[in-house]
């Protein structure tokens, strides 16, 4: 191997973790098994849709394409082949197919919310984490483990607190009855709200509820300055005509 492309923890553990052997193989897949399996637990504990075998599945696929690949490779110096350029076909198969499975966790849900968008792409995080582990690129693997991690747990608090303050939002309301529309409009325009897109929910056709998606902005200096998105929400459940109402999230 190159010692420019060498791993920093694998040149710890010693010459058997750098090369290709039943010890390093079995370290490889339990370190993707083991963040995949974390990863997962952190989802499943939110009720998202991919859970804990998933997460260790779609981690542990990639990580035996790119032991394959490593082989194959060892192999191929080994047989005195020379100098050639190695592509690793079976990793680049499964980051694919990989993608295109994440993509599959996506839903749209009866309030057209867009779920499960970070669960998709946390799965196609853990394949990639899964190809560096195969290919003995613990370091990266650990790294970027522990920065997937925090973007889970510890940016959705920050990302909260700036779009509950943002001068742009989204809400999902129901009205007890269509006829309201125009006062709840009146109400929120002399709030200091315009609306930039509304939306009549089909989903709720026969249900007796006029159902809505409405993308509002707040143009009142005081509204900006001294309300957030959950305060004004609140405010308007109290009118009488509306029956719920929440703020959209992604």
């Amino acid at each position: 191997m190159n010692p420019s492309l060498s791993d920093p923890f694998t040149n710890l553990l010693g010459s058997w973790a750098t090369s290709l052997n039943i010890c390093s193989v079995i370290l490889r897949i339990l370190i993707a098994l083991i963040f995949s399996a974390i990863v997962g637990c952190e989802r499943a504990t939110k009720r998202h849709s991919a859970g804990v075998r998933t997460f260790m599945l779609m981690t542990m696929a990639p990580t035996l394409a790119a032991l394959c690949d490593e082989y194959l490779r060892e192999s191929l110096l080994g047989n005195g082949t020379g100098s050639f350029t190695f592509l690793p076909v079976l990793s680049g198969a499964a980051i694919i197919a990989g993608a295109v499975i994440s993509i599959n966790c996506i839903l749209f849900s009866s309030r057209n919310q867009i779920k499960g968008l970070t669960t998709s792409v946390a799965l196609w995080c853990c394949v990639i984490l899964g190809m560096a582990c195969g290919m003995g690129q613990l370091t990266i693997a650990i790294i970027g483990f522990i920065s997937l991690l925090c973007t889970l747990n510890i940016f959705p608090t920050i990302e909260h607190f700036l779009k509950n303050r943002s001068n742009h939002f989204e809400i999902h309301l129901e009205l007890k009855s269509s006829a309201y529309l125009q006062d709840f409009v009146t109400t929120i325009r002399k709030l200091g709200i315009i609306i930039d897109d509304i939306e009549l929910n089909p989903a709720y056709v026969n249900s007796g509820l006029s159902v809505y998606s409405i993308a509002l902005s707040i143009t009142s200096g005081e509204l900006k300055k001294y309300k957030t998105h959950k305060e004004i929400i609140e405010a308007l459940k109290t009118l009488e005509y509306v029956y719920h109402i929440e703020e959209m999230r992604a």
